[in-house]
């Protein structure tokens, strides 16, 4: 066979090209084998369709795999949650069950279970494949339950486009987004969060917890049913009303989908649902996360694929979801789930440590769901940096779309933590955020979810800490707080100015929310009071957290204004570690960042392309809580240097405040019709009369000049 894309592009690949036309191949050969050589896996993955609880044909059918079981009964409200005969399971053949009852025996809203015996054993469970399963608020056992109402939900918005350019989006979760100390729900957050994240700027949001889970506290991570969108929230028309309002307002949908381990309950989950320790997870050693509590998949069982993959496939079809960002990756790929591996070379990722079922599977996952959807969106929560993770499956890769740049919070927690403001080095920050492989796309962000949660910090609260509680008033003039909220600003400008994919936030985060995440638990007397997010620091004209909130808004509205921003060559101008000065262009736009605690350069040179430049956002603007030493009214006029005719550059003269970021325009000389000699006069003229000198400094100036002309007159 041809060389693979992904070998082609990094030569250091070839010594492992073996391993890696393997594992396409073994892709190849489970997809020849599920789809009976068509390739068609979403045909494949109609399990939802099947399986279940469905009307067919003018009566109800259900059917379930459970192939340890040797009887089965649908016990409910309906059977006064006892096993009758009339409800008793038939055995049809591959350890598939089915019941047809008429269709005036069940009815919308009813609860049910499934009673399941085995030899030596029996059992009340949750269908494997139940679309809606609710918690009884008092006895707080969970039951699925029948939702088929009258009139069920259309969607108005359809053939729905993502805007991917750049993918800018909102990490949230549906129960702790609301301002009460309580669960939210999809109705609330469709008609108080969405605005504001629509108004924010942001074309995606990501959801977490969508899966139905036991405890609350997991943040969605411990998964119990699959396929039923989490009832604590609402119900599914409720979710299904929160994508369609999305959709109009041209925000895509993305769900966090938990596919990498299962909850290890048995009543409630999938833990021994037919009595068998391996039905769909492993049976020996390997069954258990060492880390997680929880069950792991065994990706080589083609039944197990087909739950999976029906599951990718429900979700998109039922419910409109854009795609998905998989979760714990790193722990799929390998057998030691990547802990306590360093991942310091290429051999790392080719040694046999891999689990080849879990990587066939995910890229049959990211082919399944772009067979559904081309235009869908797959993220991998990866830390291993394995190679070829967001690389086209034809190319020799996994298949996802993108995969998060984990190590770039990690990088920020460490400078803030272990570093003195004098030693932040622009070199590193830039190396950090933009050291990634060419062909694949990443997701950059300063901090999400992980960062927020107790027993870590924000990247606020590192920075303020417990002074942000008594000096975020407006007029209150502190340091500690000044400092943490310009590096605030610039740590997150220069994360979402650097990206080759996207950009992500969690809530709350964009302007300071200063507290962490604590579910309720028996810990905090079962206190809501850290699980929700205070929006009203934020619209409150007297704090200064709104000048956090209005600089994520004007950053983030710059850059989804600039087309295929993400694709533009990041060109460095400057990067002095002395100084602290970064400077570099992406395409007409020019980035400069001074991380310096206390030195504001004034005529500062860097060398960039000819012509003008004029100011588009100061992160020292007083709208947004800074000193307003920039005048951006300012054209900004390069001067020729015949040292650098060239390479066609020319120096920029800015003034640069302390720990202050800009965005400029480039305009050719071409652009605005002056020649070069004009520019050059034009540059000498205003650039360092004017330009480069501090608003102060300037009105000083401007009254001298008046003083002497007096004097001579």
């Amino acid at each position: 066979m041809k060389t693979l894309k992904l070998i082609k592009n990094d030569p250091w690949l070839a010594p492992y090209k073996q391993a890696i036309e393997g594992r396409h191949n073994r892709a190849l050969e489970k997809m020849a084998e599920l789809t009976n050589g068509s390739g068609n896996l979403s045909e494949f993955a109609d399990g939802y369709l099947y399986f279940g609880l469905h009307k067919e044909k003018g009566h109800w059918v259900f059917r379930e795999w459970a192939p340890n079981a040797n009887a089965i009964y649908l016990i409910g409200t309906f059977s006064d949650w006892k096993e009758q005969p009339q409800y008793k399971l038939l055995a049809i053949g591959n350890g598939v069950w089915e019941i047809k009852l008429p269709l005036k025996t069940l009815h919308h809203l009813d609860l049910y279970k499934l009673s399941v015996h085995w030899n030596g054993g029996q059992g009340e469970r949750i269908p494997a494949w139940a679309t809606r399963v609710v918690q009884d608020p008092e006895t707080y056992i969970f039951s699925a339950q029948i939702w088929d109402p009258r009139q069920p939900f259309t969607f108005t918005k359809t053939n729905f486009k993502p805007k991917t350019s750049p993918l800018l989006i909102y990490e949230c979760h549906i129960g702790m987004a609301q301002q009460e100390e309580k669960v939210g729900t999809y109705n609330e957050f469709r008609e108080k969060i969405l605005p504001r994240i629509d108004a924010d700027g942001y074309n995606a949001i990501q959801i977490m917890a969508i899966q139905e889970h036991p405890y609350y506290g997991s943040f969605g991570y411990h998964v119990s049913s699959f396929f039923a969108p989490s009832s604590r929230f609402g119900t599914p028309d409720d979710l299904k009303a929160l994508i369609d309002d999305a959709h109009r307002r041209g925000i895509a949908v993305i769900m966090d989908i938990v596919h990498s381990h299962a909850v290890k309950n048995e009543v409630e989950g999938l833990g021994r649902f037919d009595g068998s320790y391996d039905q769909y997870f492993y049976g020996d050693n390997r069954r258990e996360h060492p880390a997680w509590d929880s069950l792991c998949f065994d990706y080589g069982k083609n039944e197990v694929i087909h739950f999976l993959l029906s599951n990718c496939k429900y979700w998109l079809d039922e419910f409109h979801f854009d795609g998905f960002r998989f979760d714990g990756v790193t722990s799929m790929l390998y057998y030691n789930h990547g802990l306590g591996q360093a991942f310091c070379s290429y051999d790392d990722y080719y040694n046999g440590g891999q689990d080849d079922n879990a990587i066939v599977y995910l890229t049959l996952a990211n082919e399944l769901i772009h067979q559904v959807n081309p235009r869908a969106i797959t993220i991998a929560e990866e830390m291993s940096g394995m190679p070829g993770l967001a690389a086209k499956f034809k190319d020799g890769g996994i298949g996802f779309d993108y995969r998060m740049a984990m190590g770039i919070p990690d990088f920020w927690i460490k400078t803030i933590k272990e570093k003195k403001d004098e030693d932040w080095k622009p070199t590193a920050i830039f190396w950090e955020l933009t050291n990634r492989r060419a062909d694949e796309k990443t997701i950059n962000y300063a901090e999400s979810h992980d960062q927020a949660l107790v027993g870590d910090k924000t990247i606020i609260f590192r920075l303020i800490d417990d002074v942000m509680y008594w000096h975020m008033s407006k007029g209150d003039t502190n340091f500690v707080v000044d400092r943490g909220m310009a590096l605030h600003k610039m740590i997150r400008l220069v994360t979402l100015s650097t990206i080759n994919g996207g950009y992500l936030n969690f809530m709350g985060n964009e302007f300071g929310h200063p507290e962490w995440i604590d579910f309720p638990r028996q810990g905090n007397g079962w206190s809501y009071k850290y699980a929700r997010r205070q929006w009203d620091l934020v619209d409150r004209e007297d704090l200064k957290y709104q000048y956090l909130g209005a600089f994520d808004q004007a950053m983030i509205h710059l850059v989804s204004q600039k087309k295929k921003f993400e694709q533009t060559p990041i060109v460095k101008l400057c990067e002095n570690d002395g100084d602290q000065v970064l400077a570099f262009m992406r395409d007409d736009l020019l980035f400069v960042f001074n991380f310096h605690p206390c030195k504001s350069f004034n005529g500062y040179g860097i060398l960039a392309p000819a012509g003008e430049y004029t100011t588009l956002l100061s992160s020292d603007d007083t709208e947004f809580g800074g000193y307003g030493l920039v005048d951006k009214s300012v054209p900004h006029f390069t001067r020729r240097d015949p040292l650098f005719e060239k390479e066609k550059k020319e120096w920029l003269l800015l003034y640069l405040p302390a720990r202050s970021a800009q965005i400029l325009r480039w305009k050719r000389p071409e652009e605005i019709g002056n020649t070069p000699e004009a520019t050059e006069k034009s540059s000498t003229r205003k650039t360092a009369q004017t330009a480069q000198k501090p608003k102060t400094e300037r009105k000083a100036a401007a009254r001298s000049t008046k003083t002497t002309k007096a004097k001579k007159q």
